[in-house]
Order: structure tokens, then C-alpha cells, then sequence
């Protein structure tokens, strides 16, 4: 029988029993549909991530003291005292990778306003922190190296802060805030980042010069962190080696001793919560998969039944000269066509219900053409698979047997 035939006999049949040819794709669009669907959100989060980890600068390099063991305990980093201002200024002058380098002084604590208050942290760099951190301003102006140097009682505020403390809509620059009973004038307003990825609101913070956090709230010595911008993305790894040397220089490290710093990059970051969300990914795709072997196993059954209706219809064809291959194909064709019709419907159904999360729920979602043409390669092997068993059981069928089923 030729192929326009054996097409023509499927679709008729399939026509003949809408309800029930419905009902057996409609397992295969759920499992379409969800495969797309949890592709979608599992690979708009990790996209989600590395974009915000990059918001923050790809060229961005943190040094951290090292935390300390005392004891048998481990006293964290911020008991360790590994960080001078002496090392920033020894990397800035030695340092020939690099565009920019802060020191990097936080705390936290409550600012205050008249009756309005605010907890939040305080960050302090020196004057290119702002360009490390990509920060912009909208208001004002950034403190100067100047102020730094006095250790002056001014700040830059994020919008978060402006909200909660001037609610009024009272200009702060110019204003007095007030940060652990220490006053600081308003000198300017960043310009709005809003949340990352993680949840952190990147506008509730103060940044003000570190040598006046170190000085005036913290009264430490040493530095909480330093942050660097390197000159090229693509040099991060040799950029890294050339701090990680001038620092054991710096601080008279011999070879058999350990770094007593951490050094991090955003590359290790985004390759970190690239590798968690890539697992997400699989995990959802994985799971969704199971509901395309149930559909799967719904067609194998379906045609099995159709099999044994039309046992009477597969003997007269081989008892006029039918081949069982011909039979073969007949089901084989019929159970691929409901997995192909219902695969259309489910990548509909995964658009339409990946439109919905990211619209109604705000989740970030990303429709690849690789994960849509795979749902739809799997559900058409899906219809092969499983519809070979039953098409092959009907072809095999003795002719003189098949007309004498009731």
C-alpha cells in the first residue's frame, strides 16, 4: 500500500474515535507542554543569575582576609586583621592589571532622620568604588579623595533609603542622617538598580568614604575587604595570580605558608550558581519527562484496544492479499500521528503556559529552540516506541483466525 494510503486509513480512524484519539494525545501534550514549560523556567533562572552576577561586573576581583582558626575554631573573617590600607596602597602602585582598586569597609546599623528611621548597612571605598561597583548617580555628587582623607561625615544614598527616611519627598541632598548617632550630610542619590537575582535590594544601601566608617563607627585598623576592576575579562585568571602574588609580598608570606586571603571572582560566582541552576534545570526537565512516558504508555494501550476492535478489519485486508508490513505501518503511522498532533499542542500548550509564569507570576523564562525541538523529537520517538509492539502484534495476526473474531 503506498504511504498516501496508509495516511489516509490512520487519519480516518483516528476521526472515527475523536474522544478517545483526544484522550490519548492529551497525555503526550501535558508531558510536551510541561517538558517546555520547566525548561523555560529552570533555564530563564540560570540565565537570571549569570546576568545579575554580570550587572555587578564581570572584571570585578574581591580580596577577603582569610578566616581564622584559633584554637580549633573557627573565628570567621571578620576577626582577621590581614588587610591594611598599607596593601592598597602597595597593589596600586604595583599592580599592572588592574583599572581601579578600593579599600572596602560595612557595617550595619540604623540611620535616622528626624522621627523616620531605616535599617540598613553602610559601605565605604574610596573614590573609585563607585565605578568598581558600578553604581551611577542620579543626584548630587560622589565623595572626593579629599574627603576620604579627612575621614568627612558625607554620604551617598540609595534610593531605598530616600524612600523609608525622606517619605515626604523632602530632597535629600543637603540633609543630616544620622548612623550610630554619627552625622552625615547627603551629598548624592544613586540612581536605581532595584533586586538581583537573589532577592537583595542593591538600592538599601549608604555608601560614605571607608577611612570615615574605619575612623568613626567601626574604629578598626584593618579593612573588611579590597575590590579591584580588572582591565580584561578575558585575564581575570592571570589577574588574580599577579594580586595573589604582590599580596604574599606584601605581607612577607614564605612559600610553605598559606595565603592568610581569599581571593574571589564574579567568573567563579556565575560558574558556581551556573552549575546549581544547570542541575535545576535537568531536574525539572526530568521530572516533566515522566508525564511523556505516561502518554506514551496511554498510546500503547489505546492501540492495543484499536487492535483488537479492528481484528476482523486486519484479516479481510490479509485475506485479500495484504501484506503484514502494510498492517504494520497502518498502526505504526496511526499511533505516530497521535503523537505528533498531540506533541503540536503541547508546544502550544508551553508557550502559552510559559507566557503565564512570566507575565502573571514575573519569573524569569527562556523558550530555547533546542529544548522545543527535543520535546517534539521525544514525543514523535515516544509514538514510535510505543506504538511498534501493538502495530507489530496486529501484522502478525493468522488472516483465517483474525476473520473469525467476534
Amino acid at each position: 500500500m503506498k504511504i498516501i494510503n496508509l495516511l489516509k486509513i490512520a487519519i480516518s480512524a483516528i476521526r472515527r474515535n475523536k474522544l478517545r484519539s483526544f484522550l490519548t494525545m492529551l497525555g503526550i501534550v501535558i508531558g510536551v507542554g510541561a517538558v517546555i514549560t520547566m525548561l523555560a523556567i529552570g533555564q530563564g533562572s540560570n540565565e537570571s543569575i549569570k546576568s545579575s552576577i554580570a550587572s555587578m561586573g564581570t572584571n570585578l576581583i574581591n580580596v577577603m582576609p582569610a578566616s581564622r582558626n584559633r584554637g580549633g575554631v573557627q573565628q570567621g573573617r571578620t576577626s582577621s586583621q590581614t588587610l591594611k590600607e598599607k596593601d592598597v596602597a602597595y597593589l596600586s602602585k604595583n599592580c599592572t592589571m588592574v583599572t581601579a582598586i578600593s579599600p572596602e569597609m560595612n557595617t550595619s546599623g540604623q540611620v535616622v532622620s528626624g522621627s523616620n528611621n531605616w535599617p540598613t548597612s553602610i559601605n565605604g571605598g574610596n573614590e573609585e568604588y563607585i565605578t568598581i561597583k558600578k553604581y551611577e548617580i542620579s543626584s548630587g555628587r560622589f565623595y572626593t579623595a579629599k574627603e576620604i582623607k579627612t575621614a568627612a561625615k558625607v554620604c551617598v544614598l540609595g534610593q531605598t533609603i530616600v524612600d523609608n527616611i525622606f517619605p515626604d519627598g523632602t530632597d535629600p541632598i543637603g540633609q543630616t542622617v544620622r548612623f550610630e548617632k554619627i552625622p552625615f550630610k547627603v551629598i548624592g542619590v544613586f540612581k536605581e538598580k532595584g533586586d538581583n537575582t537573589f532577592g537583595d535590594d542593591q538600592d538599601d544601601v549608604i555608601l560614605a568614604p571607608y577611612s570615615t566608617i574605619m575612623k568613626r563607627i567601626t574604629r578598626e585598623t584593618y579593612l573588611r575587604a579590597i575590590v579591584f576592576s580588572a582591565k580584561s575579562e578575558d585575564k581575570i585568571t592571570e589577574t588574580s595570580a599577579e594580586i595573589e602574588e604582590l599580596l604574599r609580598s606584601s605581607h612577607g608570606l614564605k612559600d610553605a605558608e598559606d595565603n592568610d586571603f581569599e581571593i574571589r571572582t564574579q567568573e567563579e560566582l556565575i560558574s558556581n550558581f551556573g552549575s546549581i541552576s544547570e542541575l535545576l534545570v535537568v531536574l525539572l526537565g526530568s521530572i516533566s519527562a515522566i508525564s511523556l512516558l505516561v502518554g506514551g504508555i496511554g498510546i500503547m494501550n489505546i492501540m492495543y484496544v484499536s487492535v483488537t476492535e479492528r481484528t476482523r478489519e486486519i484479516g479481510l485486508r490479509l485475506a485479500i492479499g495484504g501484506k503484514g508490513k502494510d498492517i504494520l505501518w497502518q498502526f505504526l503511522i496511526e499511533a505516530m500521528l497521535l503523537s505528533v498532533f498531540g506533541g503540536i499542542i503541547g508546544v502550544l500548550l508551553g508557550y502559552l503556559a510559559s507566557f503565564i509564569v512570566e507575565h502573571v507570576m514575573n519569573w524569569p523564562v527562556l523558550i530555547t529552540e533546542s529544548s522545543v525541538v527535543m520535546s517534539f523529537m521525544v514525543c514523535t520517538f515516544i509514538g514510535v516506541f510505543f506504538g511498534w509492539y501493538p502495530a507489530r502484534k496486529a501484522s502478525a495476526l493468522d488472516p483465517i483466525v483474525a476473520l473469525r473474531h467476534e
